[in-house]
């Protein structure tokens, strides 16, 4: 996948967080060489988290989030402020800018705490060095003996003179992530071996586009050095009789789960893009005993389900129509569903008897992790759209197969 063309899913993000006018605009600027915030003296000009997706060598592509002020006291800036801890769920990595003519006070110290608590790595950044003032013959400040006292995740720039900037980015780029590589279906495979991906053509896509999470199997496919061949679910028993021998693994889009798997021998592995997902993103074993909370279902249990993006809703849309009827008609149940997406996802989640998260294609792997934590903290079960469709059809057992859990 070309670097230009990664995901906002699949980058590295980067959080920029300070107080106001501490220079985080004028650092992101200087570190894409490019406009992206606006810069000014008045505090509080940056009012929302603002993103630009870039590649930092050699971390490769990344997403920069420049965050507003955190220590803006109106109820404006209470918002602002809310929003910018949210952005902590998405970071690998966070920026933390320091006017270095003021020094670290205690909404800095109280930052640095929060980034430890929570192992996000962080480099602490004084700006504004050009404005610091060293008498000559006389003890050099704090600030400027850098030599002596300076760590590893600390250095002095200035975004007005560009001292230090290539260097800070050098910094950036060796910071160690705790981030672990996955493989969204290679690992399953073996070069040489034979794909089937069953793919009804689906409405809310824009024209003559593959979805993102088909886009991404495929590219996942190719790089194993391995073969496939695209269907829809009417040519699905006509490809597999074109094929010389049967294919290693058939991965259908959940929505037509009841139809691929009456065409799939059982010695051909099968399983859904939205499962693979649920793995990728998440934690596919407590995603799947999520799914059987449905069995504990009773009249006026309450539904969550989520999907980590924005679309405009259509006809037999899957999260918000088709999910609710089926469960409605395996269960027997009067069930109540809320539905949330995008950035929106509730704390208090004790209302629930389950959430039923989409794959969270366009949400990072931090994100979905968050998500996930915060329902186990609250004994809420969490599974995902596809493991529902599967366990709805009865073929839950045979759709994990691949993955060798439970």
């Amino acid at each position: 996948m070309s670097l230009n063309t990664t995901p906002s899913s699949e980058r590295i993000h980067i959080g920029f967080f300070g107080r106001t006018n501490a220079g985080k605009s004028s650092l992101v600027n200087a570190i894409t060489g490019q406009q992206i915030s606006l810069v000014s003296e008045v505090k509080g000009t940056t009012t929302d988290p603002i993103k630009k997706a870039m590649e930092l060598l050699p971390l490769g592509p990344v997403v920069l989030i420049d965050t507003p002020g955190l220590d803006d006291s109106s109820e404006l800036g209470e918002l602002r402020e809310k929003r910018t801890k949210e952005i902590f769920s998405r970071i690998h990595m966070a920026v933390l800018v320091i006017d270095a003519r003021e020094g670290v006070t205690e909404i800095e110290m109280q930052l640095e705490e929060r980034l430890k608590q929570m192992h996000i790595p962080y480099l602490v950044v004084y700006n504004k060095k050009d404005l610091l003032e060293v008498k000559s013959g006389g003890p050099e400040t704090d600030s400027i003996e850098q030599d002596k006292e300076e760590k590893d995740n600390k250095i002095y720039i200035s975004t007005l003179t560009g001292e230090n900037i290539e260097l800070l980015k050098e910094k950036i780029g060796s910071v160690k992530l705790n981030r672990e590589e996955k493989k969204l279906v290679a690992d399953l495979l073996e070069p040489g071996d034979h794909v089937v991906l069953v793919i009804p053509i689906d409405k809310a896509a824009p024209k003559g586009r593959l979805i993102l999470p088909q886009q991404q199997t495929i590219r996942d496919i190719l790089d194993a050095g391995c073969t496939l061949s695209v269907c829809q679910p009417e040519n699905m028993r006509e490809t597999l009789e074109l094929l010389r021998k049967p294919p290693k693994l058939v991965i259908t889009d959940s929505q037509v789960f009841s139809v691929v798997k009456e065409m799939v021998p059982s010695n051909i592995m099968l399983t859904s893009f939205s499962i693979l997902f649920a793995r990728y993103k998440g934690n596919l074993e407590s995603t799947v005993k999520g799914a059987y909370q449905i069995e504990e279902l009773k009249d006026g249990d309450k539904i969550l389900i989520s999907e980590g993006c924005t679309h405009h809703r259509q006809c037999g849309d899957i999260g918000t129509e088709k999910l609710p009827k089926w469960i409605l008609k395996y269960t027997g149940k009067e069930i109540d569903f809320e539905f949330t997406s995008g950035g929106d996802f509730p704390e208090k989640l004790e209302e629930y008897k389950l959430i039923i998260h989409c794959g969270a294609c366009m949400l990072n792997e931090k994100q979905m992790q968050e998500r996930i934590m915060l329902a186990k903290e609250q004994n809420i079960p969490m599974t995902n759209y596809g493991i529902t469709i599967a366990y709805l059809n009865g073929i839950l057992q045979r759709s994990i197969e691949p993955f060798q859990i439970l």
